[in-house]
């Protein structure tokens, strides 16, 4: 027997086209950040099995996941940082596929959803300021990460505010569920003006 769930905690307050946008974030980012985690824990183990290994995404000293994959970051919390996206991402892109499919999911579980993101965004800027100005190079999967990564939490909170899953948040989201790019786009330019500056002498090398 089903148990009846009150309107106020479900994702009812959503406009349709935000869920749709929502669903394909995390269904097409959940499944490119599984990829991306996928081959970097197969090269990571090459790496371990043989020190002299050069994976795939190794390009030059500044294209790099060797100096990456190397350094003391790539095991944050003792073990393969790829492993967390390993578990994490398919969860995400499972929900995005349901919510494209019709789903209504209860306010907990978007809250649940709300704080993973959280730590995921948290963390991978924390990555992002390490690979910048602490290991000095550049591991294009991680990149992919990253870039999806960001707009997962950034739609996820839209979702959440819209939904009023968030205190004080339904006004907040309400304006962001018309116009939930912008902001997004910024945030990414950002970290690519960071990027290009930290390695500036590298691009304008490839320019000529």
């Amino acid at each position: 027997m089903s148990v009846p769930v009150a309107d106020h905690d479900v994702d009812t307050g959503v406009p349709a086209r935000l869920r749709t946008v929502v669903g394909w974030v995390l269904a097409v980012g959940g499944l490119l950040g599984a990829a991306a985690a996928f081959v970097l824990t197969i090269e990571r183990i090459a790496l371990l099995r043989d020190p002299f290994y050069q994976p795939s995404c190794s390009i030059d000293a500044t294209l790099s996941c060797t100096s990456v994959m190397q350094s003391e970051q790539a095991a944050a919390f003792g073990f393969p940082n790829p492993l967390l996206g390993l578990a994490a991402f398919p969860v995400v892109a499972t929900i995005g596929v349901a919510l494209l499919a019709g789903a209504r999911l209860p306010r907990w579980f978007w809250l649940g959803l709300q704080a993973g993101t959280v730590f995921g965004v948290g963390f991978v800027h924390w990555l992002i300021a390490q690979s910048l100005y602490e290991i000095g190079a550049l591991c294009p999967y991680c990149l992919v990460v990253w870039a999806v990564t960001i707009p997962i939490f950034w739609y996820t909170t839209v979702h959440n505010l819209a939904a009023g899953h968030l205190a004080g948040g339904r006004e907040l989201g309400a304006t962001l569920a018309r116009r939930h790019v912008a902001p997004l786009l910024f945030w990414l330019l950002l970290i690519v003006i960071l990027v290009v500056q930290r390695f500036w002498p590298y691009w304008a090398g490839l320019l000529g």
